[in-house]
Parts: structure tokens; C-alpha cells; sequence
């Protein structure tokens, strides 16, 4: 399986509706707070092609988006294959 990657804020619902579906799904990720490490922010805006909101999710090195588009590949079918190594 690879690697996911999540940019987030412990006071976004969008973050914790992300990290419950992977969750849920069994994936193992890694959570940079960009509240706790303010100095990742500018990290995360580099990787997301700008993206300043939270989450920001990556899968490998494929950026996801966010929550929305996590769950979006979800319903369509692609996460599973996406998240396989």
C-alpha cells in the first residue's frame, strides 16, 4: 500500500471526516497539524499547487485535494486502486 499523507487542523471537520474514512478503510497515514508546525504550512501550499485550505491529502506522491475528492475517488471506485502499492 502507499504511503498517505495528510496536511491538517484539529478544529477542521472536513480533516476528521477524511482521517475516519481512511480509517475505516484500514489505511495507515501520517498527519503533519499545521496548527501544531506552523512552519509545514508553506511545505503543504508548495505540494498542493497552492492549495491553502486543510485537509490536504496525498496518496504516494499523487495529490489527492481534499476531503471531498477523497471521498469522491471513494464513490466512483478508484481509492482502492489508487492506495494500492
Amino acid at each position: 500500500m502507499k504511503s498517505v499523507e495528510l496536511y491538517t487542523s484539529p478544529l477542521c471537520g472536513f480533516c476528521h471526516a477524511a482521517k475516519r474514512l481512511l480509517k475505516q478503510k484500514g489505511v495507515k497515514f501520517s498527519e503533519v497539524n499545521v496548527l501544531a508546525q506552523p512552519g509545514r504550512k508553506a511545505e503543504m501550499i508548495k505540494r498542493a499547487n497552492g492549495g491553502r485550505t486543510v485537509p490536504q491529502i496525498f496518496v504516494g506522491e499523487t495529490h489527492v485535494g481534499g476531503c471531498d475528492e477523497l471521498y469522491a475517488l471513494e464513490r466512483a471506485g478508484k481509492l482502492d486502486k489508487l492506495l494500492a502499492a
